[in-house]
């Protein structure tokens, strides 16, 4: 099964995309998206849209796994990274791939076994999962590549 885990941004997009095999995994391909913070919204948001209609298209996963939105205080950042996520979603629905999410303490549990671990705990384990010599680089690449294998171990039914 090739998983794509998708951590939702509007600067940053991490991906990471895992081909699981029993119980195995493999790193196939991992990056970020970025948007230029300059630029208008729409315009982000459109090349946002592009981009993952891009992976997508060229990836072909059996499905892509997104992290729940958790807000904190900062309501600004919430509503620009709920646009962005409402991107990503749009993005795959057109691409008719089947869609999943986590909260980011679902993924903690299913990586470190524990929901609270710290963010290098996670990049610790996905990294040994992965067999990967160095963590992914940014950060939110290495918790698109949680988000892929937490689905990986969880598997849990589509909603």
């Amino acid at each position: 099964m090739l998983i794509l885990g998708i951590d939702p941004g509007l600067a940053t997009i991490g991906f990471g995309l895992v081909l699981k095999s029993g119980d195995k995994y493999r790193a196939i391909e991992y990056g970020a998206i970025t948007t230029a913070p300059k630029q208008m919204i729409e315009k982000r948001l459109s090349d946002i849209y592009d981009d993952m209609i891009e992976l997508l298209t060229r990836t072909k996963p059996d499905c892509m796994v997104i992290e729940e939105l958790f807000f904190n205080n900062n309501t600004t950042t919430a509503i620009d990274v709920s646009m962005a996520r409402g991107v990503i979603l749009l993005a795959a629905y057109k691409c008719g791939v089947d869609i999943y999410e986590y909260t980011p303490l679902e993924v903690k549990s299913s990586i470190v076994g524990y929901g609270r671990a710290e963010k290098q705990q996670v990049q610790y384990m996905v990294r040994l999962m992965l067999n990967l010599a160095e963590t992914p680089k940014p950060d939110d690449t290495a918790d698109a590549l949680a988000l892929a294998l937490c689905h990986g171990t969880r598997m849990i039914p589509k909603r």
